[in-house]
Parts: structure tokens; C-alpha cells; sequence
């Protein structure tokens, strides 16, 4: 029997659609409202190892070389681990002012790990890496 988890699923696109539309305001404080104390975040060449190193570090992103950008994301899958644990996949990419389509060699896939908390959803883990090889 297939168990159907639409209200949790609903709460993780809405934390998913928080972190989007931060980014597209420029808003490195609520970028990382819906992130645990401790959570992680994993780019190629980079390891920000809590919620204020991925404050930190966005907001001066968000001052400078990603100033104006935007994300354009689709959700790939959800899935539950338990009744409290999720991993979501995710494809993404940078748009910059002027852009009308992210180039591919900027597309990346994305792994994100979300806890149930006191029946809230919260990013515990991010990780990316690019969807197309460099040849």
C-alpha cells in the first residue's frame, strides 16, 4: 500500500520556493531561514560548514558576482526516509541580468536532505555538482 505524504511534500516545495525566491531578491537572510544551525552545504570547490558560512557567503555573493541573478529550478523527486527525513533532487542553474536561458555547462543537479522539526521542514544538507561534464 502506497502511503501518500501531500501535505509533507507540499511543506518542502513551499521551503524549496522560499530559498528560490530569496535568491532572486538577493535576500541572504531569507535564504537561510527554512536551514538548521548546523546544516552543511556542498559545491564544487566549496564546503560551508553552518548556516551563517552559507549566510555569509551569499550574502556577499548577493553584493557582487551574483548581483540581479536568478535561479531556474525544477524538482526532480521527493523522497521520504522514515516519517521525518526527506531527500530531494532538483535540477538548477544560474541565470545572470541579460540572460535568457542558463547556458548548460552552469545546470547543475542538486541533493537536498530536510528534517521534520516540531512539524516544520528544515535544510539540514545541500549538495550540487554540474549536470554536464566539461569535455
Amino acid at each position: 500500500m502506497t502511503v501518500t505524504r501531500t501535505h509533507d511534500e507540499t511543506a518542502i516545495r513551499g521551503v524549496l520556493e522560499g530559498v528560490y525566491r530569496a535568491w532572486d531578491a538577493g535576500d541572504a537572510e531569507a535564504f537561510v531561514a527554512d536551514y538548521r544551525e548546523d546544516a552543511t552545504a556542498i559545491l564544487p570547490g566549496s564546503y560551508r560548514r553552518s548556516k551563517e558560512d552559507v549566510r555569509a557567503d551569499m550574502a556577499a555573493g548577493f553584493a557582487s558576482y551574483l548581483k540581479g541573478s536568478t535561479t531556474v529550478d525544477r524538482l526532480e523527486s521527493i523522497r521520504f526516509l522514515g516519517g521525518n527525513a526527506a531527500v530531494v533532487v532538483s535540477e538548477t542553474g544560474v541565470r545572470f541580468p541579460g540572460e535568457t536561458e542558463v547556458p548548460a555547462e552552469r545546470v547543475v543537479y542538486a541533493t537536498w536532505v530536510l528534517e521534520k522539526r516540531d512539524g516544520a521542514w528544515l535544510l539540514v544538507a545541500y549538495h550540487n555538482s554540474p549536470a554536464v561534464l566539461p569535455s
